[in-house]
């Protein structure tokens, strides 16, 4: 497999680029697409057989289930920072090995369902957090240890809005190379 297609595989909607300004409807459409994603997800995965579900969406890659319950791991980790960022003066949060994480038992072999529902309540209330947000609290800032980064509240938003489009465009990319419908 040539360079350039594994990395279109890796990166299906490309890499996170943050915007100049964080405009009202910026962040209004970022928030939406967090909101969103659990039907999204559901919409795309639901339906899959077993099979399908173990099946990794590139060479090297995690298997569909494991990116489902990565995503709700992930996001619960951003719905903790967030919290954090908004008690505490730029707190340095704690990181996680996803990797690790991925490939625990319940990674690799739960059922995607009870995950798909913990994404429903966690992502409303990541909405609801992120909707009521103040301009004072959207540029309170976390530190991130692995690389000793500041990040505003208002980048997480994007962030987190890319992370789920572009998992889910893992998903959607397989299932089109599979004919999965």
């Amino acid at each position: 497999m040539k360079e350039l297609d594994l990395e279109k595989l890796k990166y299906p909607i490309g890499k996170f680029i943050a915007p100049e300004i964080f405009s009202a409807e910026y962040l209004s459409e970022k928030i939406k697409e967090i909101e969103t994603l659990p039907e999204r997800l559901a919409k795309e995965t639901i339906h899959l057989k077993d099979e399908q579900l173990d099946t990794p969406y590139r060479p090297d890659g995690w298997t569909v289930r494991q990116v489902i319950h990565h995503c709700a791991e992930s996001h619960m980790n951003c719905f903790i920072r967030i919290k954090w960022t908004l008690t505490e003066n730029n707190p340095v949060i704690k990181a996680y090995d996803e990797v690790l994480w991925s490939e625990l038992n319940d990674s690799l072999t739960m059922p995607i369902q009870p995950t798909l529902e913990l994404l429903k309540g966690l992502h409303f209330r990541l909405g609801y957090l992120m909707k009521n947000l103040s301009e004072s609290d959207l540029e309170k800032t976390f530190i991130h240890p692995s690389d000793n980064s500041e990040n505003k509240l208002k980048k997480i938003i994007g962030m987190y809005a890319w992370h789920g489009n572009h998992h889910l465009a893992h998903i959607t990319a397989l299932k089109n190379y599979k004919n999965w419908k």
